[in-house]
């Protein structure tokens, strides 16, 4: 799996999460779970590379390639 084919957003904020969403290449959709949010190592073994600290939240099913996630803002 070429790291160059998965595409990172720009993170963004609200009051309490910064997010981003991940886009798998269409042909890593078998690969993730319908049933169940991915775990870190989940994610990881898919190829997706980022910083500590960021949890998949949410499945979209009409676009399962698409993976959001976030993770708390530092306290303040």
């Amino acid at each position: 799996m070429s790291h160059k084919q998965i595409y990172y957003s720009d993170k963004y904020t609200d009051d309490h999460y910064e997010y981003r969403h991940v886009v798998l290449p269409r042909e890593l959709v078998k690969q993730v779970p319908k049933s169940h949010l991915m775990s870190e190592d989940e994610w990881r073994r898919l190829g997706v590379q980022q910083s500590l600290g960021w949890i998949h939240y949410m499945i979209h099913a009409p676009e399962p390639h698409i993976l959001l996630f976030r993770r708390p803002l530092p306290k303040q």
